[in-house]
């Protein structure tokens, strides 16, 4: 695009990215109107074509920034000096702690996937799942050897983290209709991560270790 964009760019996308996210966890739901949108933001829903070429292009943008501040966490906890087993614990929490924010982000990815360009679902995976696959491999690698964790397949293990953060959050007219929980707490969100790791732990940690 070559032309001048108004003054207030990065406020004005920037605010329709935050009124996006904000539709999709209050409805629970992966999709959006522009009237809602317009509603939500204060803003010509038109600035979503002239910002992102059309409501694809703001649900990748809303998607670059959640998946991005995974990606980038896990890469900074992966360099840090202490031991493979807290890392985990530590980014696990993170992971859980980011659904309880955005608990549309799994189903957001998994339809952006499934939706997208051939080309445009290529580069969701390379940008986000790969990186997050490969650090996940250094972070086991690296527990095996030190004789903190059994061999397990990284892949595998991405599943598992990603399917008990997103189920729970996801799951808020289950937790309403079945026990009588109107909306998720801090104190849920901690709970079920501390319940998350004591499963998930034990599971990967050598014998020895256990």
């Amino acid at each position: 695009m070559n032309d001048i964009a108004p003054e207030g760019e990065l406020n004005a996308r920037d605010q329709l990215i935050e009124a996006a996210s904000q539709i999709m966890r209050d409805g629970d739901q992966v999709d959006l109107s522009l009237s809602e949108l317009s509603l939500r933001s204060g803003l010509n829903s038109a600035l979503v074509k002239y910002y992102f070429g059309n409501k694809q292009g703001l649900m990748l943008a809303l998607l670059e920034r959640d998946m991005r501040n995974i990606v980038n966490s896990l890469d900074a906890l992966v360099a840090k000096d202490f031991s493979p087993d807290e890392k985990l614990r530590v980014h696990i929490r993170a992971v859980i702690g980011t659904y309880f924010r955005f608990p549309y982000l799994n189903r957001l990815l998994m339809r952006m996937v499934r939706d997208a360009a051939p080309e445009v679902s290529r580069k969701i995976a390379d940008d986000y799942l790969v990186p997050i696959s490969n650090a996940y491999k250094r972070l086991i690698d690296e527990g095996v050897q030190k004789g903190l964790f059994r061999p397990i397949d990284p892949g595998l293990f991405y599943f598992t983290v990603t399917g008990a953060a997103d189920r729970f959050f996801s799951a808020r007219l289950v937790l309403h209709h079945c026990f009588g929980q109107s909306e998720m707490t801090e104190q849920m969100r901690d709970d079920y991560a501390d319940h998350t790791l004591d499963l998930i732990m034990p599971g990967l940690l050598s014998r020895n270790s256990a």
